[in-house]
């Protein structure tokens, strides 16, 4: 993340800007030997270090190196004494590996990450700003379809949190 002075006048405040950022919907298939194409548009940005792990709602999360250490730095920080945040960094740090993108663009996935996020042939790339998700194709269309259903009770519910 880079750190960026934002104002006019005489107020200045930092605002942090992801490096690189993850935007759009894409799908690809995994192949045979659990590799799946990354969108061109990102994969510079992954070759210089990612990280794969279990992510919420059954799918996996990829992050930039850089985002990557901000979140585990997070997660470190998760009071121990709490079964919760034990549960999450399980969850994430447990699950974690480090994501390498060869030549062709491809990355491997591991076994037991395709298995928790059911990721078969058909398989979504969603960006989502400072992460990637891959998703099960199937999975994904019912959790977009649902979430587009519900869009203006979600909107309503977030208006209070000034977005």
């Amino acid at each position: 993340m880079e750190w960026r002075k934002v104002g006019i006048t005489h107020s200045t405040t930092l605002t942090r800007y992801p490096s690189t950022m993850f935007i759009g919907e894409y799908h690809h298939r995994i192949d045979d030997k659990g590799r799946i194409q990354i969108p061109v548009k990102f994969r510079a940005d992954l070759a210089k270090g990612a990280v794969v792990t279990r992510g919420l709602d059954n799918c996996l999360f990829v992050y930039t190196k850089k985002e990557w250490l901000v979140m585990a730095e997070k997660l470190a920080k998760l009071p121990i004494a709490q079964a919760n945040s034990r549960a999450f960094s399980r969850l994430m740090l447990a699950g974690a590996m480090e994501l390498e993108i060869d030549k062709q663009g491809r990355a491997l996935l591991p076994e037991y990450l395709r298995q928790y996020a059911a990721l078969t042939a058909g398989t979504v790339i969603a960006g989502l700003y400072n992460r990637l998700e891959l998703w099960n194709t199937n999975a994904w269309e019912k959790y977009r379809s649902g979430t587009e259903r519900q869009s203006g009770d979600i909107a309503e519910a977030l208006a209070a949190l000034g977005v």
